[in-house]
């Protein structure tokens, strides 16, 4: 018996490999260019799988990725020639104890479901402000902003407790007060430590509906919005709001300003909030009072499956003039060419109080942070050319928010850059370093204990100490 049927004679999930049926569909990704030609796909079902899982990828030499949702486009969640343990087909349930506000949520579970289970019982935490990423590794276990982030802080800082599967099969609860070091380290260092198969939320009361949407305004607007915009920030959001601000082109190919708005109360509290911006006279404005399970659905029109994508991201400065980004925008609309190229530039405006509450070196995820840019470049056709366009594209745009990008690592999540193989035994560590900074010897000692060989090897790769 080979390797792989004795994997296939215990394994209570599936095991797909090419020429397998569904095989294209196992190995297809959110972008499409980060699809990558696995040798073995394993559905898992359980713990237990997980564990036969990377038993067998170490004795077969196979390198390991993990996907929940498959919805970063440099890869993380792929494998060429490697195996993929998939939590996305058996392991996305979310179940809802109201009565401790908690939230266990299976780690290939969206935010969709998350969100829909939650606000059945009128609860809800804090997750990605696109409803189709997974929990794992690309949002909770990196940091994790959102809409409630104002109120609630990061999605790390409303997990209460993980199921983690480590390098060697053990299955380990962590939590404050069990394996309280694996704990600290899954909350902000991604899956450098094993799969996380289960998390604890901590829910928080929610209102049925809130006021939210976009904004649209035509570029002869745009100081004028900029400067409002940075009036806004520099009082202080109410815990109660956040936007999103989008350069971009429309539809008809003409480059505008998008306004993501959100108000946690009713549309006349949410028209008051935002006076300012409709004051300024909008070609648009579609934001209105809707369910709140909608709300993380939002932006799913920008990001939606099967396109060829590369995005990066920086922190910005606290104060941004309508002059640079008006520079930026001019930028951003030129590089992008309708029906070759989108590129679209996103100014996260979550106010960042409660996050920054949490002491530094109280989790993995660093503080002290500032509002985040992404640069999302979308294109109709792959190929190497075209690739380093997006690439070179969304490297200037997000180049003029930094004197020195390449000191500049912003949120990880939204890097592309994240030195996740390795390289004949060793791995490059310095973006890691940057990522982590002073928490950097703490996870070496983490990765020591729990994956000394560096099993998991796909995310800021941590090297152990």
């Amino acid at each position: 018996m080979t390797d792989i049927q004795a994997l296939q004679a215990t394994f209570k999930g599936d095991i797909v490999q090419p020429g397998d049926p569904g095989y294209d569909q196992a190995i297809a990704r959110w972008a499409k260019n980060a699809a990558r030609k696995a040798a073995v796909v394993a559905f898992v079902k359980d713990e237990e799988d997980v564990a036969s899982a990377i038993a067998y990828a170490r004795r077969a030499g196979l390198p390991i990725a993990i996907k929940g949702g498959g919805h970063n486009p440099s890869a993380a969640s792929s494998s060429e020639g490697g195996l993929v343990i998939d939590l996305s087909r058996y392991l996305a349930g979310v179940r809802v104890d109201a009565d401790k506000k908690l939230a266990y949520v299976g780690g290939g579970a969206i935010w969709e479901t998350v969100d829909k289970a939650a606000i059945e019982h009128g609860l809800a935490t804090v997750g990605g402000t696109v409803n189709h990423v997974s929990a794992h590794a690309m949002l909770v276990l990196g940091g994790g902003y959102g809409w409630l982030s104002g109120a609630y802080g990061l999605a790390v800082d409303n997990l209460v407790q993980a199921t983690v599967v480590t390098a060697d099969g053990s299955v380990l609860t962590a939590n404050a007060s069990e394996n309280t070091d694996l704990f600290w380290g899954i909350r902000g260092a991604g899956s450098n430590f094993g799969v996380v198969t289960e998390f604890v939320l901590q829910l928080h009361p929610q209102r049925r509906t809130v006021f939210a949407g976009p904004i649209i305004f035509s570029p002869d607007k745009l100081e004028q919005l900029l400067d409002v915009v940075q009036a806004w920030w520099d009082k202080g959001p109410s815990e109660k709001e956040g936007m999103l601000q989008v350069f971009t082109r429309g539809p008809d190919g003409q480059p505008c300003i998008v306004c993501f708005v959100f108000y946690n109360g009713s549309e006349e509290e949410g028209r008051q909030a935002y006076k300012h911006l409709l004051d300024l006279g909008p070609v648009a404005v579609m934001a209105k009072e809707m369910p709140y399970e909608e709300l993380n659905a939002l932006q799913n029109p920008i990001a939606r499956p099967g396109q060829n994508a590369y995005m990066k991201g920086a922190f910005v400065p606290l104060t941004l003039t309508s002059s640079h980004l008006t520079r930026v925008f001019a930028r951003c609309t030129a590089l992008s060419t309708p029906g070759a190229f989108a590129v679209n530039l996103l100014l996260e405006y979550f106010p960042l109080r409660a996050a920054n509450a949490v002491p530094d070196g109280a989790t993995a995820y660093v503080r002290g942070l500032t509002a985040n840019a992404l640069c999302l470049v979308i294109a109709a056709n792959d190929g190497e050319e075209v690739r380093r366009y997006m690439q070179d594209a969304a490297r200037e745009l997000i180049g003029m928010f930094a004197e020195r990008p390449e000191d500049n690592m912003g949120y990880g999540n939204y890097s592309p850059d994240s030195d996740a193989l390795v390289n004949q035994g060793s791995v490059p560590v310095d973006k890691a370093k940057l990522l982590f900074r002073t928490n950097y010897p703490r996870l070496q000692q983490i990765k020591k204990k729990y994956d000394p060989d560096m099993v998991f090897n796909k995310w800021f790769v941590i090297t152990p100490a």
